[in-house]
């Protein structure tokens, strides 16, 4: 990889790009802001970073352990928050879908079309939390993100109602809409900081940040297949008390202001975003991809009682994805990041994910089922998260190259926002697939279809911070 090409200084944090004019990346402008209080800085007292010595990756190739120890405190928090949060998220979500189904009774298309509300209220209003996390700072907009999360799965947990079940999906997609932009864009500022003080390339803090999630969604099915035991009320319960122990921590850990981090007016930077297309280009294809990555929770459940008659296996393979990611995520992070830019990173997992729906496609036909039915949906989520490990580091460092300086919160909640209303739409047309009586395996011939047409929409250079 060629060194980031810098762009001169000068331009006022609140201004927004003019129409045609390319945006001043906020990459370009982080090194003058790196934290500067003894308290954010690395282990040993100095946040210059620097090549490691001594890892088995040799010179430039730091292994976990490493990169772990040399990260900031507060760099650590937000990495073991992402952790906590798909804990208590994925001990409910998994099980979702056949609850919906069997306990209230909802349609084919009802079940997608919820699951699909559920993604747009959080990711469709990541856009709203990421512009108050500019204009608040993180600690306040966590919090209260939190607090709602709580008050969701309490809510779902008693809802038997289809309007009651649709209220505790939203407040709960909602929350997530609150935290997770906040945590997420400061994640991505401190991990371009650590790139420009020369710790290593950002994408190896973003692959740390996805294997902690990663290890939460393996801890959290397997929670909630014992809590689900009890019933569906426990599972939302413990989700909830989850939420209560983090509530607790970030509260007493999170601090107040983050140094660097300056807060803007809310207003002022939606136009800019608006036209600017290459990052709009980013949104849809990470929309694309995402929309496959639903079918976690609407076509893989079908397919696994289809072939066992129950969704006893999902958590094991829920859990084979994580097991693939916490072990695999920073080694196929530092081959790409020698290999590939983040174009042709994010093109390569497409077409791995496009490849998982096109192996059950095919398998469908043959109509497999108990352990052999089970072996074309293993292959699926292992090709899936293999380009989950592509996709997914390689869009969140690409966003501070396309966003103006001071907004990287809202252009984060903005890519997840294009990527929810694309997931609404596209989960309930799969539900609509699944009820028309059409062959089985159609659904999944038209999803793998949709990754490899997203490559289409990869912007041709990443704003004024091309990698080659």
């Amino acid at each position: 990889m060629t060194e980031r090409r810098r762009q001169p200084s000068g331009t006022a944090p609140d201004r927004v790009a003019d129409a045609g004019a390319a945006p001043v990346p906020m990459s370009a402008e982080l090194s003058r802001c790196r934290p500067a209080e003894p308290s954010l800085d690395g282990p040993d007292g100095d946040s210059r970073g620097g090549p490691e010595k001594g890892s088995p990756g040799g010179p430039g190739k730091p292994s976990r352990r490493h990169t772990w120890g040399r990260l900031n405190p507060l760099l650590r928090l937000l990495i073991l928050t992402q952790l906590a949060f798909n804990v208590g998220f994925f001990a409910v979500l998994p099980f979702l879908a056949a609850h919906l189904g069997t306990a209230i009774g909802m349609a084919g298309w009802m079940v997608g079309f919820v699951l699909g509300l559920r993604t747009f209220s959080q990711q469709g209003l990541f856009v709203v939390g990421g512009a108050l996390a500019d204009r608040y700072g993180v600690r306040p907009v966590v919090l209260v993100g939190c607090v709602l999360r709580i008050a969701g799965f309490v809510w779902l947990g008693y809802a038997e109602a289809v309007w009651s079940v649709i209220g505790a999906v939203l407040l709960i997609g909602f929350a997530a809409a609150l935290f997770s932009p906040a945590v997420e864009s400061e994640v991505a500022r401190q991990a371009v900081v650590w790139e420009e003080s020369g710790g290593g390339s950002r994408t190896r803090v973003l692959a740390l940040f996805t294997v902690a999630g990663q290890a939460g969604a393996f801890v959290g099915p397997l929670i909630g297949a014992l809590l689900l035991a009890v019933d569906y009320r426990v599972v939302c319960l413990g989700g909830a008390g989850v939420f209560v122990l983090v509530l607790a921590g970030h509260a007493r850990l999170l601090p107040q202001h983050i140094p660097g981090r300056e807060r803007v007016e809310v207003r002022g930077g939606l136009g800019g975003l608006l036209r600017n297309r290459r990052f709009l280009a980013l949104c849809g294809a990470y929309g694309a991809y995402l929309l496959a990555y639903n079918q976690l929770y609407l076509l893989l459940p079908d397919e696994v009682e289809r072939a066992t008659g129950s969704q006893a296996a999902l958590a094991w393979l829920f859990g084979l994805s994580s097991l693939l990611v916490v072990t695999a995520q920073l080694p196929v992070t530092r081959w790409a990041g020698d290999r590939l830019d983040l174009r042709r990173s994010m093109a390569a997992g497409l077409l791995l994910v496009a490849a998982g729906f096109g192996v059950v496609a095919l398998a469908r036909t043959a109509g497999w089922t108990g352990t052999a039915g089970l072996l074309p949906a293993a292959g699926f989520v292992a090709l899936l998260t293999l380009g989950q490990m592509l996709v997914a580091p390689a869009a969140r460092a690409w966003v501070p190259d396309l966003a103006v300086e001071g907004r990287l919160g809202l252009y984060t909640g903005a890519m997840f926002s294009v990527s929810g209303l694309i997931v609404l739409l596209g989960s309930a047309g799969t539900g609509s697939l699944m009820d028309t009586g059409l062959p089985p395996a159609v659904p999944w011939a038209v999803l793998a279809a949709v990754p490899v047409a997203s490559i289409l929409l990869l912007p041709r250079r990443s704003g004024t911070a091309e990698r080659s």
